[in-house]
C-alpha cells in the first residue's frame, strides 16, 4: 500500500531512517511506504526532544509540501522490542517492576559524549551527579544529548552510584510531580 497524503494534515507511523541533529535533519519512512517525509530538528524540539536514534517506530503528522512530504508534528516515538532486549549489566541485579517504578524526575544534561557512550545529568533541586550509559539513551530512542539540554530521567542507585535507567522527554518529568 502506497502513503497517499492529502491536502492538510495527515496521521503517519514509521520508522526514522536516519536522523542528524548537527544537520538538524533526517528522515522517516512510512509503514505504508511512499516517499521519505523530513523531519526537521524543530518540529523533533517541540516534543521535547533534540535527536532521535535511527530506527526507532515514530507516530508523526505531516503534510505534502512543493519540497515533499514533511512532519508538522511528533506524536510519539518508541522503541520496538526494548522490553525483550536483554538488560544491560548495570541493571540485572533490579528487577523489572522496581526499575518501572522508580520515579521519573526532570533534569539538565551536564555533558554527554556519544563517542566515550556516557555522560551525566542533575536532577533538578539536587547537585548529584547521574549517570547517563549509551545504551540506556539508544533503548529511549534518543541518539545523543546536548549540554544544558533539559529531559527526564529514572534514577535507581546502582552499582555506578546514581544512574538514568530511562531517558525521556522534558514533558514526562512534569507530569510525574
Amino acid at each position: 500500500m502506497e502513503l497517499a497524503i492529502e491536502d492538510g494534515l495527515n496521521r503517519v507511523s514509521g520508522r526514522v531512517k536516519w536522523f542528524d541533529p548537527a544537520k538538524g535533519f533526517g528522515f522517516v519512512v512510512s509503514e505504508d511506504g511512499g516517499p521519505d517525509i523530513l523531519l526537521h530538528a524543530n518540529v523533533l524540539r517541540n516534543f521535547g526532544q533534540s535527536s532521535v536514534a535511527d530506527g526507532v517506530s515514530i507516530e508523526l503528522n505531516v503534510q505534502a509540501t512543493a519540497k515533499g512530504v514533511q512532519a508538522t508534528e511528533v506524536i510519539d516515538i518508541w522503541m520496538e522490542g526494548a522490553s525483550q532486549a536483554p538488560p544491560l549489566e548495570d541493571f540485572t541485579d533490579f528487577p523489572p517492576e522496581e526499575i518501572a517504578a522508580a520515579p521519573i524526575s526532570p533534569a539538565r544534561v551536564k555533558w554527554f559524549d556519544k563517542i566515550k557512550g556516557f555522560g551525566f545529568a542533575n536532577t533538578f533541586g539536587s547537585s548529584d551527579d547521574i549517570f547517563i550509559h549509551i545504551e540506556v539513551l539508544r533503548r529511549s530512542g534518543l541518539a545523543n544529548l546536548m549540554p544544558g539540554e533539559a529531559i527526564s530521567i529514572r534514577v535507581i542507585d546502582g552499582r555506578r552510584g546514581k544512574m538514568a535507567a530511562e531517558v525521556c522527554a522534558w514533558e514526562a518529568g512534569q507530569q510525574a510531580e
